[in-house]
């Protein structure tokens, strides 16, 4: 690439996986860029951006949750750059993180992008438009369009997570607030705050499913949110998914509280401490879901699909990361598919 620095050989669009691109398909500029053309190579280092005394203000500038580190972006002359103070970002830029406990923290960044590829593009979840783009030595760096933003206004959208519409903060809840909770506790959250709950119910158990399927251990409350579309509040498009088992050991639900402390758990769960297919159904019927529509969306995640082998095959990630995020998944859907008794 330019300036002969650049070791990330691009031979896929960065953002939709396409094959035979070397930057962004025109479809992906669309998307993710609303038409403009980007150069997917960062003018600037990352790493040593984080080091300036700017770093904590430009970070604290975004209201979007999570605890990865953040950067407020905008696209100015083809270019991705850091907003300014006074500028309204329109982008996210999420680098891997610091955190060396991780296993393999470095391919974090192409694991959301996969991810969130994959619900998508093969499952038909609404989510933020989202891509790569790399630095100048070649490291992939997540970057993500805010969907509470307007154009050309720059007017943000009022949206709020679900720790804050539950009721859960570090005062009420201790510093772990955001996972003291069940999934039972969302749904009822958006059945009181929205009034087309039935549509919303559906697109927030899918996720529930994909999450599960995905290896997502960390769904938490903040990483759902209602955002105001037109006069109405609606489940805002999916965010922060990723697959947490190719970096640590965690829980198959991101919540402390599962699925729901009120359902009777599988002779499935019982014994081998994973849910299966007919825990979820019974979660479906529980936050008020008609049967016919429930087994719809599970019968999709019964087994892995060519789409989402083949955006594997073509993703960021090193041949061995793509093998352990197949074995991975395949290891959820075989739990899955384990009939109770």
């Amino acid at each position: 690439m330019s300036g002969g620095i650049t070791m990330i050989e691009i031979k896929n669009c960065p953002s939709l996986l396409v094959e035979g691109f070397n930057t962004y398909s025109p479809k992906a500029i669309k998307m993710l860029y609303r038409g403009a053309r980007v150069n997917p190579i960062l003018n600037f280092d990352i790493d040593e951006f984080r080091n300036v005394g700017e770093i904590a203000d430009a970070m604290h500038r975004i209201s979007v949750s999570g605890v990865q580190e953040k950067f407020p972006a905008t696209i100015k002359s083809g270019d991705i750059r850091i907003a300014g103070d006074n500028e309204r970002s329109t982008h996210i830029l999420k680098p891997a993180p610091w955190d060396k406990t991780l296993h393999d923290r470095k391919l974090i960044t192409a694991n959301e992008h996969l991810t969130m590829q994959i619900a998508s593009q093969v499952y038909g979840i609404q989510t933020a438009a989202n891509g790569l783009c790399f630095t100048p030595k070649g490291q992939p760096v997540y970057i993500t369009r805010r969907f509470d933003i307007q154009l050309p206004d720059g007017s943000k959208l009022p949206m709020e997570d679900f720790a804050s519409l539950i009721g859960k903060n570090e005062q009420t809840s201790g510093l772990h607030f955001k996972y003291n909770g069940s999934y039972e506790d969302i749904a009822k959250a958006i059945r009181a705050n929205v009034a087309a709950w039935m549509v919303d119910m559906e697109r927030f158990f899918e996720l529930v499913v994909f999450n599960y399927i995905y290896a997502n251990g960390d769904a938490h409350l903040k990483n759902f949110s209602l955002i105001l579309n037109g006069q109405d509040y609606r489940l805002a498009p999916a965010y922060d998914l990723l697959n947490t088992s190719l970096h640590v050991n965690g829980d198959d639900l991101g919540l402390d509280g599962g699925l729901s402390p009120d359902i009777e758990k599988s002779d499935v769960f019982d014994k081998t401490g994973h849910p299966c297919r007919l825990d979820f159904e019974r979660f479906g019927n529980k936050i008020g879901l008609v049967k016919r529509r429930v087994d719809k969306i599970l019968n999709k995640y019964i087994s892995l699909p060519e789409g989402a082998l083949n955006l594997i095959a073509q993703s960021y990630l090193p041949e061995k990361a793509k093998r352990n995020y197949t074995r991975i998944v395949n290891e959820r859907i075989t739990r899955f598919i384990r009939e109770s008794k």
